[in-house]
């Protein structure tokens, strides 16, 4: 049986959503915030944080920042799905274009379940403490309050600056320092392939537009 490219797509979305939310899961019920361990030497760990929904550990204006940021999410990803469904119904648009916005929408998606239902459903993450799932007590925080869980960290530089090197001399230098999420390098690598090698789509799109009016 021939399955389409919508119902491809929509298994490809699944699945990276489904990875994201097992990394984030086995994270949180086995880390607490700050635990770190090695994969590949120094340069690659598993670092536990948490943060209030902004990519890279990024934060933005507190609770009501983190209302809107998430409200933001959600609209984005309710466009992506409709633009998505849009051009693999007119059928022109490259597979890869497709498959490119398909990583930004499940990425979107990841990060969005965690700040709507995390809260609810864990424990709080501490410095000494592992979150539980499904508490007696009740999660941390109300729906639409919870945290993203953030854990890749590639330090691939980490050192100082020489002491002759002026005012910066003796600081220290951590090349890549942001913790992140599958969701989040999902997102990334979406737009990243998007501009670098479908450029030409978007263009013609644009053209098509302004020909028109």
């Amino acid at each position: 049986m021939k399955i389409s490219k919508g119902a491809r797509l929509l298994i490809l979305g699944a699945v990276l959503v489904i990875i994201d939310q097992i990394i984030k899961v086995l994270v949180k019920t086995n880390m607490a915030i700050g635990d770190h361990f090695s994969v590949m030497g120094d340069w690659f760990q598993i670092y536990f944080i948490e943060n209030e929904g902004m990519a890279f550990g990024m934060k933005f204006g507190g609770q009501a920042g983190k209302f809107l940021l998430s409200l933001f999410r959600i609209v984005l990803f309710g466009v992506l799905v409709w633009w998505i469904s849009r051009l693999v119904g007119k059928g022109k648009a490259p597979t890869g274009v497709v498959t490119g916005l398909t990583l930004i929408t499940a990425g979107a998606l990841g990060n969005i379940i965690d700040c709507l239902f995390y809260g609810l459903l864990f424990s709080e993450s501490t410095y000494s403490t592992v979150a539980e799932f499904l508490p007696a007590g009740g999660g941390y925080a109300p729906f639409f309050f919870g945290k993203v869980v953030d854990m890749f960290y590639f330090p691939i530089i980490d050192t100082t600056f020489p002491e002759w090197m002026p005012v910066i001399g003796g600081n220290p230098f951590r090349f890549f320092a942001p913790v992140f999420n599958f969701a989040d390098s999902c997102v990334t690598c979406g737009a990243l392939y998007l501009i670098f090698f479908q450029w030409k789509f978007f263009s013609k799109e644009d053209g098509e537009k302004q020909g028109k009016h």
